[in-house]
């Protein structure tokens, strides 16, 4: 978006994207460790015919290279026959001309050469770019509940963006630009030495020495530059990305024009640090255009001197200058490719690291599957002395135990912040107990894969997420092979065929971003007819019914009690008459279970939780009516 604000050069095309969220500086990895890293990460990318084109890419880059070198010594040839002026001029003429033809036949090839290389190699460099985003893609969703409730989600995109680009830069820039340029350059220098003096091969080895050397030195300099910018542009694209996520909550407070103003701060931060960057980049290439034309002065001079001694011709002089000009070419990028390099080795280290994290929730060694309720009749839930305390809270799960058996329904009801979502969390192994047990089916959930605990176990939250997709989509992700009759089905026991049929496009309407198209009551109506479709075993309802009007409610109420045949039932509710005909009601107050019984048992006892919860309740609706 705003990455393309800065203009391209030719040491500094576009804005290199952040290291990281903070504006600290970034450790990155050895270069040992980097290499090792990416090679790894090639040779796992599955790409066609790899070594063949791997060896057949090198093989072409290094043959364009030496005939780079020898192309100038062709010219050269060609100039020194006509400069000899011996024999009829047809002879000399025919002579010249056969050299020049040789000598653009030669470049022809040593510019075709690369090409042909990178036509090559650019199915193993896709391979590697389109593994690499998967991998850190699938892996970042493997991750646990943890790792996504702390991330920023357009930073993590950022990162497996900017790593999977890097591998791509870094197999171009360093298989086909730097590694071949040093051999572009002990080429050139053995040539020089060999065919005319030792001191031309010295002199353009001194050159590109001292070359290299000031443009590290200055790139190290500017890159605390290059940081800032970064990291403005990062906050940048954090501030854009937030505000249009939460769209809704910026319009209903009317905060258009702050969150707009905010961004221009962030932009302005950006702006202020590109100039500089910019700047130290203009003074990088002056001193880089003074050494290389320094360097080609220096070289034109001995050349000259050896022409008015004899021992050189003048296509000799002109060979030893087109050498360095040719050497001196591949150098413009000299300063970008080692910023880049470095950047992009901090990039894919960025992205290796969300592959390294290692789920606090993963299947055990041996872990098996939960056997499928073919008997319909519902699986056992269990709960054994259950304690959880989450990092940022004073109070957490303690001794929880309670037993849901097969085809019944039990209901979680309390205070905000009881712990009765964790009970939730737990029950799906979106957290591991950090005491006690979870039992689905006599099964510790830490001994079932969770894929097959995931199929057994359904849930309707309070606050569905859609996909931007279409209606038929989002009920279908719950079971893929799906058939439209199925679907529904679905639909129609989730009481969502009116709405669907009154639709222009039916099913295949787009529901928006998270579903934003939608009212809270359709999307909660989507999030049930997802569950059902699932056919889960266990089924779980936080708050499923919170955003309906009472007549839906009302209906979708009687739905879930017929769906509730053959199923194990948890339900989180908030409004007690919703679930005044559960088995067991279990009330919950600072992690712990205060009370437990039936709704008749727990209002008849006059000084509890329950009874008190009833009696406001009751009390409000009275009042309203």
């Amino acid at each position: 978006m705003h990455g393309s604000r800065s203009g391209r050069h030719r040491s500094d095309p576009g804005v290199a994207a952040a290291a990281g969220d903070s504006g600290l500086k970034p450790k990155g990895p050895s270069t040992l460790q980097a290499l090792t890293d990416l090679v790894r990460l090639v040779g796992r990318s599955n790409a066609p015919q790899l070594r063949l084109r791997l060896v057949g890419a090198v093989l072409l880059t290094l043959a364009g290279k030496a005939l780079g070198v020898l192309a100038p010594l062709v010219l050269g040839a060609a100039v020194n026959s006509l400069a000899s002026g011996q024999g009829t001029a047809a002879a000399v003429g025919w002579g010249f001309g056969g050299f020049a033809v040789g000598w653009a036949l030669v470049r022809l090839l040593s510019s075709t050469a690369p090409q042909l290389a990178d036509v090559v190699f650019a199915p193993v460099r896709s391979a590697a770019q389109r593994r690499a985003a998967t991998e850190t893609f699938a892996h970042a969703l493997s991750l646990s509940l943890d790792f996504h409730q702390t991330k920023r989600s357009g930073s993590l995109s950022r990162t497996m963006e900017r790593g999977a680009r890097s591998v791509d830069f870094l197999l171009r820039i360093l298989a086909f630009n730097l590694v071949p340029t040093g051999v572009e350059l002990v080429l050139a220098a053995g040539v020089l030495g060999a065919r005319y003096d030792w001191r031309f091969g010295a002199v353009a080895v001194v050159v590109v020495a001292v070359y290299t050397a000031s443009t590290f030195a200055l790139s190290n300099w500017r890159l605390e530059h290059r940081r800032t910018m970064n990291t403005a542009d990062t906050e940048a694209a954090g501030v854009s990305v937030d505000a249009l996520l939460n769209y809704e909550t910026v319009k209903s407070f009317g905060a258009e024009a702050r969150s707009a103003a905010v961004y221009d701060r962030a932009l302005g931060d950006y702006t202020r640090a590109a100039l500089k960057a910019n700047s130290s980049l203009a003074l990088l290439n002056m001193i880089q255009a003074g050494i290389m034309n320094l360097g080609l002065g220096v070289m034109a001079v001995m050349a000259g001197f050896e022409a008015a001694a004899g021992r050189m011709g003048p296509g000799d002089v002109m060979a030893a200058v087109l050498i360095m000009i040719s050497l001196y070419a591949p150098l413009n990028i000299l300063g970008f490719a080692y910023r880049e390099v470095r950047q992009s080795f901090i990039d894919m280290e960025e992205m290796l690291k969300v592959t390294r994290q290692t789920p606090q929730v993963a299947d055990a060694p041996g872990a098996v599957a939960l056997a499928k309720d073919t008997a319909r009749r519902g699986g056992s839930i269990a709960f054994e002395d259950v304690g959880f305390r989450h990092d940022a809270r004073a109070n957490g799960l303690e001794g929880v135990s309670f037993n849901a058996a097969p085809g019944t329904t039990t209901a979680l009801v309390g205070p905000s912040g009881a712990g009765k979502s964790t009970i939730v969390k737990l029950a799906l192994r979106l957290l591991d107990p950090q005491g006690g047990r979870v039992l689905i089916d006599g099964h510790d959930v830490r001994d079932v894969t969770q894929a097959s605990l995931r199929t057994a176990v359904a849930l309707v939250p309070q606050d569905v997420a859609l996909f931007n997709d279409t209606i038929r989509a989002n009920i279908g992700f719950a079971r893929p092979d799906a058939d439209e009759a199925a679907i529904w089905a679905a639909a129609e026991a989730a009481e969502l065929t009116a709405f669907i049929r009154d639709l222009p496009e039916g099913l295949d309407t787009r529901v928006g971003e998270r579903g934003l198209k939608l009212s809270g009551g359709e999307r909660q109506r989507v999030g049930i007819a997802r569950a059902l479709l699932a056919d889960p075993c266990i089924l779980i309802l936080d708050e499923a019914t919170s955003a309906l009007d009472s007549r839906t409610e009302a209906a979708i109420q009687k739905t879930l009690r017929k769906v509730r045949a053959g199923r194990t039932t948890l339900v989180v509710a908030h409004r007690l008459s919703t679930i005044a005909d559960a088995d067991q009601i279990l009330v919950l107050k600072a992690g712990r279970i205060v009370e437990r019984g039936a709704h008749h048992e727990l209002v008849a006892h006059v000084g509890g939780e329950y009874a008190a919860l009833w009696r406001k309740q009751t009390r409000g609706a009275r009042a309203r009516t």
